[in-house]
């Protein structure tokens, strides 16, 4: 089994405000120890050995950013550069009672020693206290990473190779509804009955659930790893999960139910192919999860272009398979899903149960549930077909995390092609930032390729670039075909919510961005798209309109992309740029 957790990386001046400095994190010093050994071995073994000091080799790879290549390069010029340097002039002599150079002095000689830098003369005298500024300067123009890695590309035909490729069909669905509906156990449920996981670490969660007094939750801790996640009970950020069935690769993206978490649920539903939306079928439950997230969710995903929709009518075990009681929440589920714009056919309904497994991947045999004849949940992930998607457009990825693949990786981002193709050794260009990198190697949902295409999961390890350019959000391109950054833009959306000139924050997938509803152009015909009336005062909730938007910082957009509105907690809009 696969498994990745993407981070949502947000900063604020709080970050930089931080006088004290945090105790290490075990898994960083970890990697740091690893990347040191390497290091440390290559240097012994090369010709002609170096032997360097651990505090040489961990601020080289300080320095690097733990890139082992090129820290072994650094500190073999180094001390290539102290064995040929001359011998010290014979030190002058000292006012009596000195022991030692004076301060001044191991100033200028760890200037003349660092880094090969040249010998520089102590200023004069006359010069009073200003500082060497020629002297910094040269120092910091060393500490410039100038050093590019070369990558050859092997020039393949991407879509020819895709087209020849015998890769099963892949897809990823988005894990929606209301808190506690039981997403996390169902999704566990489904991992653990197919395999995905091994028993011996389903049996680690469960002795770990039981010693805190929360047994039912073993399931759900296969994707919600988290400390916070487990003590909670809640999902808080984006899990993914993949499995194989016979014809298909699976990628679960697990969202967040609670409301403060809607943001990471909004860049979930970005990555998904169709959603499956999970509900609590027990008495009051229901209810309370209707007039809560189980509503705000089927919007938002029909909003980012999600179509087919399954819905796990969950834990019906808890009200013995009450056959009634299932066909009253598919009566008023499946009104409410029509009116969202989903189509009658695109819907499913599945009775099924997390904790005991039923009608997920093996039909019930409980004789309360025998009126129930269609397919397990497995069986409707199965026929749903994938969607087409853009390998001839221009290049388009955004980006979902940045972390350190590896220690020969020290610098990888993961996300979803969006539109076009790439493979190793390509040129990319990141955005805002206008920083380019080479692809030195890719994964293709966890597995190594030499390319991939638009709708595939990848990590790309990159080189030739400083990781302050990358965060989650940013969008990858081509230099030749590269996506506009902008501050505002016009779209036609549908409101949620009264909506008038007023603050709101821009969310696309990870990326969210503060801005400003700046001008309300028109309100539209449903159907036609036609304008019923221009320069409104207020749109009501459930009018499709035409507005302007104002961003607070420029950031990479293109239409058609799909933007959701939020403000004060709420989701007050979502539609289309134009």
């Amino acid at each position: 089994m696969s498994r990745h957790r993407v981070k949502a990386l947000s900063y604020d001046e709080d970050d930089f405000e931080d006088d004290g400095y945090d105790s290490p994190d075990p898994e960083e010093q970890e990697f740091l120890e690893q990347c040191t050994a390497e290091v440390l071995q290559q240097l012994r073994s090369g010709e002609p050995s170096v032997t360097a000091t651990r505090e040489e080799v961990q601020e080289s790879l300080w320095h690097y950013y733990n890139d082992i290549e090129k820290s072994v390069n650094y500190l073999r010029s180094k001390k290539a550069k102290e064995v040929k340097k001359k011998p010290a002039p014979a030190p002058t002599p000292k006012a009596k009672g000195t022991t030692g150079p004076s301060p001044d002095d191991v100033v200028l000689n760890a200037q003349s020693s660092a880094k090969g830098m040249k010998s520089k003369q102590p200023a004069s005298k006359s010069t009073g206290d200003k500082k060497p500024q020629g002297d910094l300067a040269s120092g910091m123009s060393n500490l410039a990473v100038e050093e590019k890695v070369n990558i050859k590309s092997k020039n393949l035909d991407v879509l020819s190779e895709y087209r020849n490729s015998k890769r099963k069909k892949a897809m990823n669905f988005a894990v929606i509804g209301h808190v506690d509906a039981g997403k996390s156990t169902l999704m566990g449920r489904l991992l653990a009955d197919l395999k995905a996981i091994d028993q011996r670490t389903l049996d680690k969660y469960r002795r770990e659930a039981e010693k805190i007094g929360k047994g039912s939750f073993a399931l759900a801790w296969v994707l919600d790893q988290g400390t916070e996640e487990r003590a909670r009970g809640v999902t808080i950020d984006i899990a993914t999960n993949k499995f194989e069935t016979e014809k298909t690769v699976f990628t679960i993206v697990d969202a967040p139910g609670h409301r403060d978490f809607v943001p990471n649920m909004i860049a979930g539903a970005s990555q998904a192919d169709f959603a499956v939306l999970v509900i609590d079928s027990s008495i009051g439950n229901f209810e309370s999860g209707l007039k809560g997230q189980t509503k705000e969710h089927a919007l938002l995903v029909r909003s980012m272009g999600v179509q087919r929709i399954i819905i796990a009518v969950n834990k019906m075990d808890s009200v013995q398979w009450d056959k009634e009681r299932f066909e009253e929440i598919e009566q008023q589920v499946s009104s409410f899903l029509t009116t969202a714009g989903f189509q009658a056919k695109s819907i499913s309904f599945v009775p099924c149960s997390g904790i005991s497994g039923d009608n997920v991947t093996r039909r019930s045999e409980d004789p309360n549930v025998s009126w129930y004849q269609g397919r397990t949940l497995v069986d409707e992930l199965e026929t749903t077909e994938p969607n087409s998607h853009a390998l001839e457009k221009p290049l388009r990825m955004t980006i979902g995390d940045v972390f350190r693949g590896s220690v020969q990786n020290p610098l990888s981002i993961s996300g979803r092609l969006d539109a076009g193709s790439l493979q190793m050794g390509d040129q990319i260009l990141t955005m805002p930032s206008g920083e380019k990198a080479t692809i030195r190697s890719l994964e293709v949902d966890g597995e190594p390729s030499d390319w991939a295409v638009a709708g595939q999961n990848v990590v790309l390890n990159l080189v030739n670039i400083d990781p302050i350019h990358l965060r989650s959000g940013d969008v990858i391109c081509r230099p030749s075909s590269p996506i506009s950054n902008i501050t505002t833009f016009t779209t036609k959306v549908l409101a949620f919510d009264h909506l008038m000139p007023s603050m709101v924050d821009i969310h696309r997938g990870r990326l969210h961005v503060p801005g400003r509803i700046s001008k309300l152009v028109a309100t539209l015909d449903k159907g036609s798209g036609a304008v019923v009336k221009k320069r409104p005062k207020v749109i009501a909730p459930g009018t499709v309109a035409r507005i302007e938007v104002e961003m607070d910082r420029a950031v990479p957009l293109e239409a058609p992309t799909r933007i959701v509105l939020r403000a004060g907690g709420d989701t007050v809009a979502a539609g289309l740029l134009e």
